[in-house]
């Protein structure tokens, strides 16, 4: 299709996202919320187009798509990661069937794009660095199908995401990047593959502004910053970013909270987590995998060894972040003690929201390398951690081991297990008292929901009410426990739901 007159008219589209154990899809019907997370690349990747361009956004968790957008658009702007591989596929089908020309990036189609030969234009690896070559050709009347580049962008250059493409009312956070890379070498992990080891870094200046932004749509609540590993810098943080976010926060009477993801080498910087508590951090995810010295040799969890990961989880907890953890069964060590080993380790330490999967080999890893020397790869992985699949031959017995994982999980996300755990975390966390807890209209809704739903027709509404009274002592306690309530409902619906698929 082409353009009217010197207008280039954009679709950008976000495929759809199945429920996941991320996507709190469950959860978020009881505050009335469409999707966890707005598409930041796809909005960052809107502000890197000509201000000429006439642009629309159409996210697939949120909004349908309609074959009118596909046939007004000159071009289809297509990203996704691998969880969303069968959307994306639909997706292009529906444009060529429409005549209209995509142009797709991001993780899935840098990782498999194999997969794709037949999309117009591939525009791999990071958008700051291969969109403008694609940009500039397209401009000629000369542009290829495909655009690479080993090139790690600089972020300091990095566009701030045009947020009125989307309404932000649909979502249940706001996403953010301050940092792209992972100094550190796990062999399953794709992230180094992607980003490389090199830490690059937005300016307290972009940080501010790009805070700003969002306080400007008038959005009040959580704050994801999306970074892989976001203490990799730490003395930049400590120095320059985070004294700069603690007085803006300061400014504006603390409008966010923030969570983020970070090694758990957080817990020996005391100075570190205080400066994060005081910026308005309450919640990390770390990265665990196992309880087991010989699996984290195994994956060359470097960080993780040699640490009583227990003492410093319960660390992270006392300065007042939530720890959120991944775990993985299926490591080539795994002996038939690593299940109960889990669980101990998992109800010990407090950690509510614990996602548990089996191992993948993802594209590009050393582990998936090794899986082809050994002749032992099956299948690409599905991106989906914790839906029962591994794309590999496990030393373990497969059904031994797919069935420990499903004791596993059937355990810690049974009603007595789950609200054990809540109190057990609850216990030991200390929030900081600058930052306010806003009760909104939704939480209202939500609490209310989750009384019918837990604590009235729910099958482990003695332990919900018996979190509850305790939780009464304080606003804080109160507000997390029923959030951690209305959590663990979507965690077992997403298990139950994966089991009987599994299991069939």
């Amino acid at each position: 299709m082409a353009a009217t007159g010197n207008v280039i008219r954009v679709l950008l589209v976000n495929p759809e996202v199945p429920a996941t154990f991320w996507s709190f899809k469950n959860a978020l019907k009881f505050i009335s919320k469409r999707a966890f997370l707005p598409p930041l690349g796809l909005l960052t990747v809107a502000a890197m187009l000509p201000n000429s361009w006439q642009k629309k956004l159409v996210d697939m968790t949120t909004t349908k798509l309609r074959d009118r957008d596909i046939r007004r658009a000159d071009y289809v702007f297509l990203t996704a990661m691998a969880i969303q591989k069968d959307s994306a596929r639909r997706v292009i089908d529906r444009c060529k069937k429409l005549g209209t020309k995509v142009v797709a990036g991001g993780p899935l189609f840098t990782a498999m794009p194999q997969f794709f030969l037949d999309v117009d234009h591939l525009v791999l690896h990071e958008a700051e660095v291969t969109l403008p070559v694609f940009l500039q050709e397209l401009e000629s009347g000369c542009a290829g199908p495909f655009y690479r580049s080993r090139k790690q962008a600089d972020v300091s250059k990095t566009p701030i995401p045009l947020w009125e493409l989307t309404s932000l009312k649909k979502y249940a956070l706001m996403p953010i990047q301050y940092s792209r890379g992972c100094p550190f070498n796990c062999d399953f992990c794709d992230v180094t593959t992607l980003f490389g080891h090199k830490m690059r870094t937005k300016t307290k200046q972009q940080m501010l502004a790009e805070l700003e932004s969002i306080y400007s749509t008038g959005w009040r609540g959580q704050v994801f910053i999306v970074d892989d590993n976001f203490i990799a810098n730490k003395q930049k943080l400590k120095t320059d970013i985070l004294p700069a976010i603690i007085g803006w926060m300061e400014e504006k009477k603390y409008p966010f909270s923030f969570n983020t993801q970070a090694s758990i080498n957080l817990a020996d910087d005391e100075q570190l987590m205080r400066l994060m508590v005081q910026a308005g951090f309450n919640c990390v995810f770390v990265g665990i995998e196992t309880p087991s010295p010989e699996g984290l040799a195994e994956c060359n969890k470097t960080q993780n060894e040699g640490r009583d990961l227990v003492a410093c989880v319960k660390k992270i907890q006392r300065f007042g972040m939530q720890v959120q953890a991944g775990f993985i069964l299926g490591f080539d060590s795994d002996k038939p003690g690593i299940f109960d080993n889990l669980i101990s380790f998992i109800q010990q330490s407090g950690i509510v929201t614990a996602m548990v999967g089996l191992l993948n080999a993802p594209p590009g890893t050393k582990l998936y390398r090794r899986m082809i020397s050994e002749n032992r790869l099956l299948k690409h992985a599905t991106g989906d951690n914790t839906d029962f699949s591994i794309n590999f031959i496990p030393k373990m017995n497969l059904q031994d081991l797919l069935k420990g994982y499903q004791t596993v999980v059937k355990t810690i996300y049974s009603n007595k297990y789950y609200y054990e755990r809540i109190l057990t975390f609850l216990r030991n966390y200390r929030p900081l008292g600058k930052t306010r807890v806003r009760f909104t209209r939704n939480d209202i809704k939500a609490f209310i929901k989750s009384v019918w739903l837990l604590g009235i027709v729910g099958k482990g509404r003695l332990y919900y009410w018996k979190l509850i009274f305790w939780s009464l002592r304080s606003p804080r306690y109160f507000h997390l426990a029923v959030t951690l309530a209305i959590y663990g409902f979507h965690y077992r619906r997403i298990f139950e739901t994966y089991a009987k698929a599994s299991f069939a």
